[in-house]
């Protein structure tokens, strides 16, 4: 009970719009109106200055990494990893799918990176970096971020099976496969507009 209870509280902190209260904060707009209309750090950064998509993208990851954290101090009945995969899994939906927004939210990058941080920081740190490189030869934030979300699975199971054998699991490996099938499914408009040379640039609002 008390787990399950953990996971319904997991949902509405990951739902917590950061983006949405910040436009309002320090505008008083819906960013939901504005650059991609989307509540995540990038258009924060885009329509807001970029010190406010950073601190965004901080807040944003934050809720995926506090829940996961705070699971450790809990009792629950599942192995430690998996109780802390479905605990990442449930902020990571809880962002996307805000209940405070109608159940319409950010892409789930900045949350699922603070969830994997945690978990798996070499793997994660490979993957941002991975980012970086795309972002900076393409200049295209949802670009990096598909690219970088689907290298996840690749270098967890570099890592994993050849350097921490012992460490490896295989509902791991599944969970960030997941996660890239969501994020680049709540990236599709943004492929849309990519294929079609319309995507917004970081740093372009128009």
């Amino acid at each position: 009970m008390i787990f399950v209870l953990f996971l319904i509280l997991t949902f509405f902190v990951g739902g917590i719009p950061f983006g949405y209260l910040m436009g309002k904060l320090v505008k008083g707009i819906d960013l939901r109106e504005f650059g991609s209309k989307n509540i995540g750090a990038t258009n924060a950064g885009r329509v807001l200055g970029w010190r406010y998509g950073i601190l965004v993208l901080i807040l944003d990851a934050l809720k995926g990494a506090v829940p996961v954290f705070a699971f450790l101090k809990i009792d629950s009945p599942l192995p430690q990893i998996d109780g802390q995969l479905i605990v990442g899994s449930i902020a990571i939906l809880g962002h996307t799918f805000t209940p405070f927004l109608s159940f319409k939210g950010g892409k789930g990058v900045a949350t699922a990176l603070g969830v994997y941080l945690h978990l798996f920081p070499v793997v994660t740190v490979s993957a941002v970096l991975i980012f970086f490189i795309v972002y900076k030869l393409t200049g295209y934030v949802s670009l990096g971020s598909i690219v970088g979300s689907f290298t996840m699975p690749v270098w967890y199971y570099i890592f994993y099976s050849f350097f921490w054998k012992e460490e490896y699991s295989l509902s791991a490996f599944l969970a960030l496969v997941v996660t890239f099938v969501l994020i680049v499914f709540l990236h599709r408009e943004n492929l849309k507009r990519l294929i079609a040379g319309k995507e917004l640039r970081a740093t372009n609002a128009n």
